[in-house]
């Protein structure tokens, strides 16, 4: 999921966890799943762009933006209790198109680590209890990795190169699917469902070293201004390859060599083995282990009511705070009463006045944190030619009548501004209005054409269009939140003045299904990020991952390929401005507003630190524990 830095939205993908882009609904995962947009932390930190309000949370609280250790030697019996809000738990890997979300990264995050981790700002925080890196060549960029000797899933086998190596092979490189990362073969299909080419493009001859071994080298093509973030955490790739038949060596050896079709024989595992039907874990716990503090608990999964992961006893990182962590999935009009009631102890619900205001009568026993968050809301239009607003239908004369009509600044007014007074509507995607080049980028992007409503413009526009009246709209977005819901409704009460007829679908699995099939005509979510500065490629390349609308622009690709080949912050800037000028030329969509984020919690329970990254609250779950 997008998730920024130069503030760019999107989480660059890599490993299993920091993806290319994420949503999210709380956005979740469902507000989407930016290449921007989700993360997930590693023991260690976590954190984004602009910090919230309040970084408290009890005794162990700290201002330095990384994970500070407990000296804890032993976890404390009990659970700790935490909503990312409605849905459900589906996929131990949560990198494909179907499960990347911030929802399933977020518990992910409590089951892998890795090299870095997003502190609650947006700093890139290092795990060196997980390993280190060094760049070791500038000219081409060369970076060393050493995964710590004690690094181990939860089975026993140690974490090496194999397990990046698959990582690697899962965004399926060049030699396993000729044309596709390039973008030179638009036909290509990917063998893995990987939400991201990212690594594969960028590391053409992928993690260099000896099978089984703990140090291995990447070689870039162009010199990465991400690489930080492009190796963090990996999935087992012992487990994928004994269930398909292979040893873990073969399989290594097979992506080594490139060699194509022993490698295409773990696609399926990879694709479908880590994804369960609701309440259903694997009847062989071992095919899931962890190399994070938690792990799933055997039975531990009631189907949308919660589950419950445990303390990994083979983690040799410092021990869980608390024995185990208990995820409930609980739709955010219910989450205030849970907290009271003590069903939860933590959450992070969508701001509204009702629920803050709700959530601050709860004081002293609950403590509230608001702050501004690196998450954004949008409009997508569908491209494809089963929408109205294909090129091949009403095209950009429709795509402008709907912006015409759009009211985004009552939005802002009605939804946003009571949370948060400064809020203001936004005009880009890759830069946030609280940073310093965000009106710079705007001034050379946009005109603010559509910065107010113009019914009498958007009539005619939607007559220019051709296409018969009234136009049926369908908008999608995940259901169980309100203020979508309202959002949705007062585009309607605009936009059927002018010959549109709006629809609101709303469905529990939206991202799963509809986003990801194409099977709406405006997609209303989020894109939650952290300090990325080319995790917009997976969203807005035409060959992008996370491309799901359909959308292709040649200028757009030629600005991220040389955005995302530079160190020098001067130039990804011009690209930028690049990339927002032909985003709303075409009207790719239309930006919202960036997110008002709470965060509420027992007063009872120490070190809770609030981010204002993707990575959601839940980052440092691992350290939450009741005071004595």
């Amino acid at each position: 999921m997008k998730l920024k830095g130069t503030a760019s939205l999107a989480l660059l993908l890599t490993g299993a966890l920091f993806l290319g882009a994420c949503t999210s609904d709380t956005d979740p995962g469902d507000d989407g799943t930016q290449a921007s947009e989700t993360a997930t932390a590693s023991p260690t930190a976590g954190g984004s762009e602009s910090p919230s309000e309040g970084e408290t949370g009890g005794e162990g609280a700290t201002d330095d933006p990384c994970e500070q250790p407990l000296g804890i030697t032993e976890s404390q019996e009990g659970e700790v209790r935490y909503t990312a809000g409605p849905g459900n738990w589906n996929g131990y890997n949560a990198t494909t198109n179907a499960t990347y979300s911030t929802y399933n990264n977020a518990i992910a995050g409590m089951m892998f680590t890795g090299f870095t981790y997003f502190g609650v700002d947006g700093t890139i925080c290092d795990n060196t209890t997980f390993g280190t890196y060094e760049v070791t060549s500038e000219d081409p960029m060369v970076v060393e990795y050493t995964i710590s000797d004690d690094a181990v899933w939860s089975d026993g086998t140690p974490v090496t190169i194999n397990d990046y190596l698959l990582d690697w092979a899962a965004q399926n490189p060049e030699f396993l699917v000729p044309g596709l990362a390039s973008g030179e073969n638009p036909e290509a299909t990917p063998v893995f469902d990987h939400v991201s080419l990212s690594l594969a493009e960028k590391v053409p001859d992928g993690p260099q070293g000896e099978v089984g071994s703990k140090t291995f080298t990447l070689e870039y093509a162009n010199p990465d201004p991400d690489f930080k973030i492009n190796v963090t955490t990996a999935l087992p790739a012992h487990v994928a390859a004994e269930q398909s038949g292979l040893t873990p060596e073969e399989l290594a050896q097979a992506i080594l060599d490139k060699d194509a079709e022993t490698v295409k024989q773990v696609a399926e595992f990879w694709n479908t083995g880590w994804i369960y039907e609701p309440g259903e874990l694997p009847s062989d716990m071992g095919t899931v282990p962890s190399s994070g503090p938690y792990v799933l608990k055997e039975g531990g999964w009631q189907a949308g009511t919660a589950l419950t992961l445990t303390q990994n006893e083979s983690y040799w990182g410092e021990p869980p705070a608390t024995k185990e962590i208990v995820f409930r999935f609980l739709e955010d009009a219910g989450q205030a009463q849970a907290l009271q009631n003590g069903d939860v102890q933590v959450i992070e619900p969508q701001a509204t006045v009702d629920t803050v205001a709700q959530l601050q009568a709860l004081a002293p026993a609950i403590t509230v944190e608001q702050g501004s968050e690196l998450t954004w809301e949008h409009l997508d239009y569908n491209f494809l030619e089963s929408s109205p607003f294909s090129d091949a239908k009403g095209g950009k004369a429709l795509r402008e009548a709907f912006a015409y009509c759009v009211p985004r600044q009552t939005i802002v007014d009605n939804l946003i501004k009571p949370i948060d007074p400064e809020a203001v509507v936004m005009n880009a995607r890759e830069v946030f209005p609280f940073q310093d080049n965000y009106e710079e980028v705007v001034s050379a992007a946009y005109d603010g054409r559509y910065d107010e409503v113009d019914l009498d413009k958007a009539r005619e526009l939607v007559e220019q269009s051709g296409v018969a009246t009234p136009v049926t709209i369908r908008i999608g977005y995940r259901s169980g939140n309100q203020r979508r819901t309202e959002t949705v409704a007062q585009i309607k009460a605009s936009c059927d003045q002018v010959g549109f007829q709006i629809e609101d679908i709303n469905a529990e699995d939206f991202f799963a299904n509809a986003l990801v099939n194409g099977d709406f005509d405006i997609a209303l979510y989020a894109w939650a990020g952290s300090g990325q500065i080319t995790s917009g490629q997976n969203i807005y390349a035409s060959n992008g991952q996370q491309n799901n609308q359909g959308y292709a622009n040649e200028k757009v690709d030629a600005a991220w390929k040389a955005l995302s080949s530079t160190l020098d912050e001067a130039e990804q800037l011009e690209q930028t401005k690049i990339i927002e000028t032909e985003l709303w030329n075409d009207l790719f969509g239309l930006p919202l507003y960036a997110h008002p984020g709470v965060t509420a919690y027992d007063s009872n329970l120490q070190n809770v630190r609030p981010t204002a990254t993707q990575s959601g609250v839940v980052w440092n779950a691992y350290q939450w524990v009741a005071a004595s």
